[in-house]
Formats: structure tokens, C-alpha cells, sequence
């Protein structure tokens, strides 16, 4: 009964995408919906961007490895990338009317350096959507108690996305975020009500006193250079190498005015930090119900701890509910970023290499959905290898913004706020920021400087000297 409620979800979600499509007439309409999205569907997609299976899975199954500090990338970079975004990019952004945010780096600087970064942007979504994926093969897994494999969950998990996504684009994602949100907020808040009124739990408070007992709520590194700067770095990581990224980019510029864009983000950041902490609860409520399934998850994989507890503590109503949740905030996320890099690609990669005026809207929005179904195989073939890795979704997800730390953001910032920036220091930054990144990953990778961030310091080194060297011409 419940598999066949949640393959009955799994078809509504799949139908509501469909019904998007009707809306898509054009190449504006797949990537930004027309820019016509009212401020609450801008606020469940900014929302989305980052409630993926890092946030349900992901982060509480580091917090019961290490502790709080050790979540300092998501959800608290997370929330800094988008808080950041609404503060400082959202507004000059979307008055550009771009389509895509690669066209920004084309418009600033020159075509080289559009596609140079698209790419970047775009590689860095593999392990981000690839993330998602491994969490639906790892739900199918759970849910069929082993009938389904984790591989084959994966390529069932992403075949369901693409199908939504191919057709309907941005309209798609808008929809069924909608409605995925809500089963989210509802469901999971529920879910901890019932959690919270079982014997073993008693509430919210024993369960912080339980975890901070136990050094749970460690938050900050010990007073070593070395330690200081990993936990910045970790931060910064994803808080700043997120923010030159199509898929935040994206959300935002699909509103309906300035002001939707700007707030839409804001709100959208504020409630995804505060949320975060509701998965968190729940997983370490678990704990106490059942220390010894715990252990035996925790041996084989912490992210197994809350799907093993609810499928065998909780009435089967409510592992409907929590089955549909996972699965919404999974693919809601899952299709917004299997999107972003697709459309990267094909409007700033694809197009530069046509001649001018070679391609219409109609023949693009073809092409960006051929690129959906290519980075679809490219993103199991890269899952399943994740799986033989042992790599995990928290890991994964903070790993995907390397390389725009070190390569896209100072280009985007200087772009924006400094005049000077010309197209050669654009140039030197992304070449200075690239080659001290990379070989600082295989010379000292666990250097007290992280690679990222030296790579991001090289960058801001390369946009200043390159700027101040060769001027931007002026017209």
C-alpha cells in the first residue's frame, strides 16, 4: 500500500509537470517561465533550491557523525548563498532582462569569457544533481525493502525528473515545486508532532538536551589557524561559490517584478535556514526511540538513520505523508538543477559556437532539450560511480561549488560593482583562480589554506592586475 501511494504521487507530480508544458511557447517560457511568477511560487522554488536530499538526509546524518560545526557548508552557507543573492545580485540582475546568467558575463565582458564560465557553471551541477539522484535510488531502495536496488533506483528516480522537466522547463519546476513545498512544510511538521508526542522523545526540549549532552551543538573550531580557516573556508565554499549559479539565478529572475525577485529570495533563504533544523530533530529523535536500529544504520550509512525509523516507528498514514515530502523536496530540487546546467549550456556554450543569428528561439528550445536528456545520462553514469566511491550526498553537494568559487565569483562581483573590471583581468581571474585551485588539489589538498580558497584569492589577485594592467576600453 505504501509503494502504491507513493507511485500515485510520483504520476500526480509527473501530470502536473505535463501541465506546465502547455504554458511553454517559446525559449523564455522553458527557462524563466515568462518572468511572470507571483511572489509565493518564487519563495517555494528559492526555497527548493537548497531542501534537497542534502537537507533530509545529508546534513542530519553528519550532525550525528560529527557534530554542528561540521554542517557549516549547508544549511549555513546554503542560507548565506541565497540571503547574499537577494542583498546584493538579485536587483542589478534581473533589471538586465538576461536569460540565462552566463548572458551577464557575454553583456560585461566578452563572448571567451561567457563561455568559459557557463561551463564551469555548468560542471559544477554534476555532483549537485547527481546528489538528488543517488537519494531517490536510495528512497526506492528503502521503500521496496531491498526488491529495488540503489542503482536501479537511481536511473527509475532520474527518468521520472526528466520526464517532467524535459517538457514543461521552468513552468514545470514552478508547478510542481508549488505543490511539493507544501507537502514538505505540512508533512514534515506533522511528522515531528508525532515524533515529538512519543514517550521516548517527550518533546523538542530533551531532545537538545540529549544532543548537547553529548557535544552535538559544537559549533565553532578550536583557536587554530589551521582549523579557523578550513571552517571559513567551508562556509565560504558554498556561500559564495553558490551564488554565480543558474538555478539561484534562475528562481529569482523568473518573478514577476524587481521586488518579487529581490524578497522572494530573502524569505525564501530565511525559512530554508530555519527548516533545516526539522529533519535534524527528527533524525536525532530516532536515537532515542531505537538506539539500536540507529547503530545498526549508522554501521552500514547515516543517511539511512531517518527513512529506516520512520518506515518502522511510525503508523503507515504517516510514512505516506514522510515518503511523499522526501520525495518532493528531492525532486523539486532535482529538476530545478537538472534544468539550470542544461540551459547553460545550450544558450551560452552551443550558441556561441553557431553562427550569428543562426539559431531562433524555436531551434534553442530544442536544443536545450536534447542538452536536458544528454546531462541526464551524464548525471547516472556519475551516480552510479558515486555509489562504488562511497562518496556521500553531504559530501557531493559541497564539493559542486569549487569551482565557481574559485573561477566565477570575482568576475560576477567585479562585473557588477567595480567599473575597471576589464576583460583581461576577467580572463586572468578565471585563469589565475582555475590553475592555483587545481594545483593546490593535487600538491596539498589538505593544506590549512583550502584549494577553493586559495583559488579564490589567486582570482581576486588576477581580476586586480589584469583590470589595472589593461584598462576596459571605454565607449
Amino acid at each position: 500500500m505504501l509503494i502504491g501511494f507513493v507511485a500515485l504521487y510520483l504520476v500526480v507530480s509527473i501530470g502536473i509537470g505535463l501541465y506546465g508544458a502547455t504554458k511553454v511557447h517559446g525559449a523564455g517560457d522553458y527557462i524563466t517561465a515568462g518572468r511572470a511568477l507571483p511572489m509565493v511560487v518564487v519563495v517555494a522554488m528559492v526555497f527548493a533550491t537548497w531542501f534537497g536530499a542534502e537537507t533530509v538526509l545529508g546534513i542530519p546524518a553528519t550532525f550525528l557523525d560529527e557534530n554542528l560545526g561540521a554542517t557549516i557548508a549547508d544549511p549555513f552557507g546554503a542560507s548565506l548563498a541565497l540571503i547574499l543573492f537577494g542583498l546584493f545580485f538579485a536587483r542589478p540582475l534581473y533589471r538586465m532582462q538576461l536569460l540565462t546568467l552566463g548572458d551577464f558575463f557575454r553583456q560585461r565582458y566578452n563572448r571567451p569569457v561567457e563561455v568559459v564560465i557557463s561551463s564551469a557553471i555548468a560542471l559544477s551541477y554534476l555532483g549537485w544533481v547527481s546528489a538528488q539522484v543517488v537519494a531517490l535510488g536510495l528512497v526506492f531502495n528503502v521503500l521496496s525493502e531491498g526488491l529495488v536496488t540503489q542503482p536501479q533506483g537511481i536511473v527509475i528516480g532520474a527518468s521520472v525528473v526528466l520526464l517532467y522537466t524535459l517538457f514543461g522547463g521552468m513552468w514545470s519546476v514552478a508547478l510542481t515545486t508549488l505543490v511539493q513545498m507544501t507537502v514538505i512544510v505540512l508533512g514534515l511538521l506533522w511528522i515531528a508532532k508525532l515524533v515529538g508526542d512519543m514517550p521516548e522523545v517527550d518533546g523538542v526540549a530533551p531532545v537538545v538536551a540529549h544532543a548537547a549532552a553529548a557535544g552535538k551543538f559544537e559549533f565553532w573550531p578550536p583557536l587554530e589557524w589551521a582549523a579557523i580557516l578550513t571552517f571559513v573556508a567551508g562556509l565560504l565554499t558554498m556561500g559564495l561559490g553558490s551564488i554565480p549559479q543558474q538555478d539561484v539565478f534562475q528562481r529569482a529572475n523568473a518573478g514577476k517584478t524587481e521586488r518579487i525577485a529581490v524578497w522572494g529570495t530573502l524569505v525564501g533563504g530565511l525559512l530554508y535556514f530555519l527548516f533545516a533544523a526539522v529533519p535534524i530533530y527528527l533524525t536525532y529523535a530516532a536515537t532515542l526511540v531505537d538506539p539500536a536500529m540507529t547503530q545498526a544504520a549508522l554501521a552500514e550509512d547515516a543517511q539511512r538513520v531517518l527513512p529506516a525509523f520512520v518506515k518502522s516507528h511510525l503508523p503507515l498514514y504517516a510514512q505516506i505523508i514522510f515518503y511523499g515530502a522526501l520525495l518532493s523536496v528531492i525532486m523539486s530540487t532535482a529538476s530545478g538543477t537538472l534544468l539550470a546546467p542544461s540551459v547553460t549550456i545550450s544558450e551560452n556554450v552551443i550558441r556561441e559556437f553557431m553562427p550569428r543569428h543562426g539559431m531562433n528561439e524555436t531551434q534553442l528550445l530544442w536544443i536545450t532539450r536534447a542538452v536536458v536528456v544528454a546531462f541526464s545520462v551524464l548525471v547516472v553514469a556519475y551516480s552510479l560511480w558515486s555509489l562504488q566511491s562511497s562518496t556521500s550526498i553531504h559530501e557531493m553537494v559541497a564539493n559542486a561549488y569549487k569551482v565557481t568559487l574559485a573561477c566565477a565569483f570575482v568576475p560576477l562581483v567585479a562585473g557588477l560593482y567595480w567599473r575597471r573590471a576589464s576583460n583581461v583581468g576577467a580572463g586572468l581571474a578565471i585563469a589565475l583562480g582555475f590553475v592555483v585551485w587545481v594545483a593546490v588539489e593535487f600538491v596539498a589538498p589538505d593544506a590549512a589554506l583550502p584549494p577553493q580558497f586559495a583559488g579564490l584569492i589567486a582570482s581576486a589577485l588576477g581580476m586586480v592586475l589584469g583590470s589595472l594592467a589593461v584598462p576596459k576600453r571605454r565607449h
